[in-house]
């Protein structure tokens, strides 16, 4: 029994594997390279924030009127469920190969806020006009797929005016890969503890900082990073003390464990 499950395994593995080789071979000598474009979330201090995505651009010319529309999953996408290193698939296409300048996302009207078990009207305005644009500047070569992975920013993205209204200004940070090809960038994960402190954390070399949350064990992850060397800065919720690590280095293709990182009270 063990011996012909192991086989209908290697059978499925074989299947998939020369699924994957047809299809790139279809890309290979039509002048097209296949785009798939994921959401991941750095959360901020909010329940849920829902953005409807109805479309997902890019641009192929660098200028208004190269924008090719993706097959996608349109829908209401809870950001706070893409944290910590997990991401869903929002659309992908086969595109000719050259440069892509810019990715943008369409919304639609039902984007919300949750804060304190309330449930607030998320407003963006000119993302249901001319979409939210981020800049990605990738070459693409004919045969192969490359992933564009969006950080949607929710603790940077979310604003409560001075008439309680929240309005929805994003900060996005796009990367590319090759799929299949060598790791260029790396990622820094831990656990705080206790995990009530609840931290935000910010991960931060020179100029450029990513941030995320802790999750109800402490844990936390912080992925697509340019190698190099980071500063890692904790700041929890009222009655316990901050803390920063420094010199946490990040290599290609690997992830640095800080391991347990100690918040004390007040």
């Amino acid at each position: 029994m063990y011996k012909r499950i192991k086989i209908i395994y290697l059978l499925g593995l074989l299947f998939v594997s020369v699924f994957a080789l047809s299809c790139m071979d279809d890309l290979a000598g039509n002048g097209k390279a296949h785009l798939v474009v994921r959401l991941t979330d750095a959360p901020g201090d909010y329940q849920q924030v829902n953005v409807d995505i109805q479309d997902v651009q890019v641009n192929t010319e660098d200028d208004s009127t190269g924008w090719i529309s993706l097959e996608i999953n349109e829908g209401i996408y809870d950001l706070h469920t893409l944290t910590n290193g997990l991401d869903t698939l929002l659309g992908e296409t086969d595109l000719p190969v050259g440069r892509i300048s810019q990715i943008r996302l369409i919304l639609g009207d039902n984007n919300t806020v949750m804060v304190d078990s309330m449930m607030y009207d998320l407003k963006a305005p000119s993302a249901q006009h001319s979409g939210l644009k981020v800049q990605v500047h990738a070459d693409l070569v004919e045969g192969n797929e490359y992933e564009v992975l969006l950080d949607f920013d929710a603790a940077r993205s979310v604003h409560k005016t001075g008439s309680g209204k929240y309005m929805l200004k994003p900060v996005i940070r796009a990367t590319v890969e090759q799929t299949g090809g060598v790791e260029d960038n790396g990622a820094i994960m831990g656990v705080v503890n206790p995990a009530a402190s609840n931290p935000a954390v910010h991960v931060i070399q020179d100029f450029d900082t990513v941030s995320t949350m802790t999750d109800s064990t402490g844990s936390f992850f912080v992925g697509e990073l340019t190698p190099g060397t980071y500063r890692v800065v904790f700041v929890p919720v009222a009655g316990f003390v901050g803390q920063e690590l420094t010199g946490i280095d990040v290599m290609a293709g690997d992830t640095t464990d800080v391991g347990t990182v100690v918040l004390n009270p007040l």
